[in-house]
């Protein structure tokens, strides 16, 4: 889906604001469903209201998703529909700046949801509080939700729950708000000078780092990508080519250096029987062993790359 109405990912500390979460059933927008929403309601950085809601999907949830978050096809059977969700969920929210951890993630799914249920657009401005962390604290490699927690003293009772990661996020988002109005006279001290410009290579040959091309800013700096399944923007070569530019590594394989996956289209690829190609199913087996690794679709990582 083009998302030609999406909102801008802002570096900002608005008083007023709301935390979002979804839960799915898979990692992309365009074949997966929302299983679970919630939202909360901040006003002067205080918990005003808060929404949380089951989501029934039109499919069932299969057992890597149930291990993640504990939401069991029984607890769904009588959950409302994503139209009866997202009317209530539309109005909670108004126009209000939206927070998330791994935001582009959860705003991709809550937009073409609410195109396809509501035939409305969901065009709110994001705050991303992984984006965030990476900005304020370079020197750390890991910036889950789970290391911020950690980081910030953050009790997440149940974690891929998306009322408790609300709340999560919320806490993490105060804590550095304290840490960014104590440390920076300004919010724009963060604010990369350096954007990174996204270059496709028509003939590319052997993929090595061009150091004019290096952005330290970029959630792919320092990191292991691998690509799975055919990409439909660019080929995969260019992709890989656009991640050693910035800095960032690829591999051929999924192992613990993972750090992320990207998942194209598995569509054509006979030997795929369930939709899951065999570097998902690993990704999927290492996150769940608690390794820190991201497996996003593939307009998620345009997304990532024009931050």
């Amino acid at each position: 889906m083009d998302r030609e109405y999406k909102g801008n990912s802002l570096i900002a500390l608005p008083k007023d604001f709301t935390v979002i979460d979804v839960e799915t059933t898979g990692w992309s927008p365009q074949w997966n469903e929302i299983i679970e929403i919630a939202a909360l309601k901040c006003r002067n950085f205080e918990i005003v209201d808060e929404f949380s809601s089951l989501v029934q999907p039109l499919f069932p949830v299969d057992d890597f998703i149930t291990e993640l978050t504990g939401i069991t096809n029984d607890m769904l059977k009588s959950a409302p529909t994503i139209t009866e969700v997202f009317k209530k969920f539309s109005t909670f929210v108004g126009s209000d700046i939206v927070v998330a951890h791994n935001a582009n993630y959860d705003v991709n799914f809550i937009y073409d949801n609410m195109s396809k249920s509501l035939n409305s657009i969901f065009s709110n401005d994001f705050i991303d509080t992984m984006r965030l962390s990476r900005l304020l604290h370079k020197e750390q490699s890991h910036h889950r939700l789970t290391d911020l927690c950690s980081r910030y003293g953050v009790i997440n009772e149940t974690a891929h729950r998306s009322l408790s990661d609300c709340h999560a996020a919320f806490k993490c988002f105060a804590s550095m708000r304290d840490e960014i109005t104590n440390t920076y006279s300004s919010i724009d001290e963060l604010i990369p000078k350096q954007t990174y410009r996204k270059r496709t290579y028509l003939h590319a040959g052997d993929i090595t780092s061009t150091s004019l091309e290096e952005n330290p800013d970029s959630p792919f700096y320092g990191k292991v990508c691998v690509f799975t399944g055919s990409l439909e923007k660019m080929l995969r070569r260019e992709a890989m080519q656009i991640v050693v530019n910035i800095g960032g590594s690829v591999a051929d394989s999924v192992t613990k250096k993972t750090n992320y996956l990207i998942l194209g289209n598995n569509d054509f690829c006979s030997s795929i029987k369930d939709g899951k190609s065999n570097k998902q199913k690993k990704a999927e087996k290492l996150k769940l062993s608690g390794q820190d690794i991201e497996i996003i679709p593939e307009n998620v990582f345009y997304d990532m790359l024009n931050e």
